[in-house]
């Protein structure tokens, strides 16, 4: 009977709580004293945000709103969400902005505003400085956290009113007309006053806006669970420099919670960091910088181990899923996180733009940058013309890059930093100049078409953490030492006129490393151990172009006849990959590579494994398919013809 009573009790809790689930509406027309119903609407999302509940969902009408969400509470777990959403086909902007339509000529085309500091309340970007550890050039001046932007446009921020006139562009921008665009501020206690050059505009005439806000969607608390933010367009956030050894704010982000969906948003215009899935202050605030006893890599090892004291584990942070949205025009980062990435996935996104303006640079700067990336996805982003790609830095254990599109990036399409391993990288598509920097140990790179160099460079001083299968747990600290990666089926076609120091074709990288086989482990086989590099295993691969094999490497194809005339075009309805092939495709001896096949990475002793812990097998291509064959074509693309292919790789 009492078994009865208990389940009939759980029953009327939950049939409670369904009902007392509710929809919040917000329209521009609404008022705050209103109920929040669709007939009478809340005015500002901020209003709902004080108010929802786990299971409640906050539907935002077209218009654009001012203001810094707060969420003051999440959901429970990942069936009871409070969710954020646009309303179904309208269009819903969340700007840290406002507009200033009180400019006076000053002279020629710069005109001049003078705000009282009330306007800013307890934070004015224009009397805060960009700061933090791992910043190395600001090219000899501040820069404030404030940006003054023009029918959407950023202007330039420059050092002194006397080159605000001056229409000579910023040599490093990759916009250099859009560098003659220039501002400069002036503040005291009482006013702040801007200058700007809008050229032939008349600013009163045209949308301009200054940032005011330091985020847009960033809750104030830790531990704000389980937030999605559907379907907005965000901009305009003031946001501090984010190293993995401070507070890291984004215009968007969880703040050091779990379980955030964000999800088919537009974001752009944040002064450093778009979306932000990292740590919070107390495991670090720019300690290397501010106090200058130790280095920064040192009390970066000391943020980890705080963070832990703290309860840093996949139960509490990090499980974060952000996919299908547009990222562009930020200047540090798309996506940047330490800590707080675990366990996440993402997805489908699109991502450039990030650090065109060049007016900052620091160690921080990628579409992707994350440290600690235990056992992240990063799943079929296209990523483009930005300063570098995807860089993964310390602690990537367990993570996968998977079928994504990298091309046009500055420094490198993908870096991988002072890792142990495992971490595996499959079927992408490299088409920057310089494809792979590789600084780590313990990678498997399987299936990637790579049409740029391969960079290598050691890191013997760096002792980095590395963890206990699928946790935040440390087991251990070493140096990275270079080699245990692992090459199959992979393209390799580099046809650069020239290198770089210590920048390779293809995998002739390797032709300092001893070889191995899968039995180097064992006590017989340590004659192939070398003090100072690990064995690698390479096999199975096709080299074009300029490519180059290692004389570690057997089983391969090279093929110097064939122009495969690699390239990506645009058409309306997405970006297409042309590639040539020809029977030398067809004849790599490879094979699925599968986690039998790639073992265990040497210093985790943990194997190449899905995040469950199962077998893993990479038997799908780039766009998800399933390999049928026995001998899986080499490179990204089962379905590869003979000539001249055509293949779209992203839709717009």
């Amino acid at each position: 009977m009492r078994a009865k009573v208990n389940v009939f009790t759980i029953l009327l809790f939950v049939c409670s709580f369904i009902v007392q689930a509710k929809d919040f509406h917000v329209s521009k027309e609404g008022n705050d004293f209103n109920e929040g119903s669709q007939s009478a609407p809340f005015k500002t999302i901020s209003k709902a945000a004080k108010l929802a509940q786990p299971g409640d969902v906050i539907i935002v009408h077209k218009g654009v709103y001012r203001e810094r969400i707060d969420p003051f509470y999440g959901g429970r777990n990942d069936r009871n969400r409070i969710v954020y959403k646009a309303a179904e086909n309208e269009e819903v902007w969340i700007k840290g902005s406002e507009v200033i339509n009180t400019w006076k000529k000053y002279k020629g085309s710069v005109w001049k505003v003078v705000i009282d500091n009330v306007f800013f309340g307890d934070f004015n970007p224009y009397q805060e400085i960009l700061y933090g550890d791992w910043l190395t050039k600001t090219y000899g001046r501040d820069h404030h956290l404030g940006e003054v932007y023009i029918n959407g446009k950023a202007l330039y921020e420059i050092d002194s009113l006397s080159k605000v006139a001056s229409l000579n562009p910023l040599k490093r921008a990759i916009d250099v007309e859009g560098s003659k665009y220039k501002w400069y501020c002036e503040t005291n206690n009482e006013t702040t006053t801007i200058y700007a050059n809008f050229q032939d505009k008349n600013p009163n005439k045209e949308l301009v806006e200054i940032n005011v806000r330091p985020t847009v969607f960033f809750p104030k608390k830790t531990g704000i669970n389980y937030i999605t933010v559907r379907g907005f367009k965000m901009a305009h956030a003031a946001t501090q420099w984010a190293p993995p050894t401070a507070e890291q704010q984004g215009l968007i982000g969880p703040n050091w919670s779990k379980g955030w969906v964000i999800e088919n948003n537009l974001i752009t215009d944040s002064k450093c960091a778009g979306i932000v899935i990292g740590k919070e202050r107390g495991s670090g605030q720019n300690a290397w910088r501010r106090d200058k006893k130790k280095h920064g890599t040192q009390r970066e090892r000391e943020v980890v181990f705080k963070a832990l004291q703290m309860g840093w584990s996949k139960e509490t942070i990090g499980s974060h899923v952000i996919r299908n949205n547009t990222i562009k025009d930020c200047e540090q980062g798309g996506i940047i996180g330490h800590l707080g990435c675990v366990f996440s996935e993402i997805s489908n996104n699109h991502i450039y733009n990030i650090n065109v303006k060049k007016q900052f640079d620091g160690w921080e700067i990628a579409g992707i940058k994350l440290h600690a990336a235990i056992d992240v996805l990063i799943k079929n982003n296209f990523i483009h013309d930005n300063h570098r790609g995807i860089w993964l830095d310390w602690q990537a254990q367990g993570a996968r890059v998977s079928g994504n599109l990298l091309v046009n990036n500055e420094d490198q399409d993908l870096f991988v930093e002072v890792n142990h391993g495992p971490m595996i990288i499959d079927n992408n598509i490299l088409l920057s100049e310089r494809g792979i920097l590789n600084a780590s140990q313990g990678t498997a790179f399987v299936n990637n078409l790579v049409a740029g160099n391969i960079h290598m460079r050691t890191a013997t001083n760096r002792f980095t953490h590395y963890h206990f299968p699928h946790s935040t747990e440390v087991l251990g600290m070493m140096t990275v030492i270079l080699g245990d990666d692992r090459y199959y089926n992979n393209i390799f076609a580099a046809n650069n006129e020239s290198l770089e120091k210590s920048q390779y074709y293809g995998l002739d990288a390797y032709n300092d490393f001893p070889s191995a086989s899968y039995q180097w482990k064992s006590p017989g086989s340590l004659n192939n151990y070398n003090a100072q590099k690990f064995p690698v295993f390479i096999d199975a691969n096709l080299y074009l172009n300029k490519a180059k094999p290692s004389n570690i490497e057997t089983n391969l194809v090279e093929n110097k006849t064939l122009n495969p005339a690699i390239r990506l075009t645009k058409s309306d309805d997405g970006y297409y990959l042309n590639i040539t092939a020809d029977a030398s495709f067809r004849h790599v001896k490879t094979q699925f590579v599968n986690t039998t096949i790639l073992g265990a990475a040497f210093q985790s002793e943990t194997p190449y494994e899905n995040p469950d812990g199962s077998a893993l097998t990479i038997n799908e291509d780039y766009f998800g398919n399933e390999r049928t064959t026995e001998q899986p074509l080499v490179g990204p693309f089962q379905n590869l013809k003979i000539g001249e292919n055509r293949i779209k790789v992203w839709s717009n």
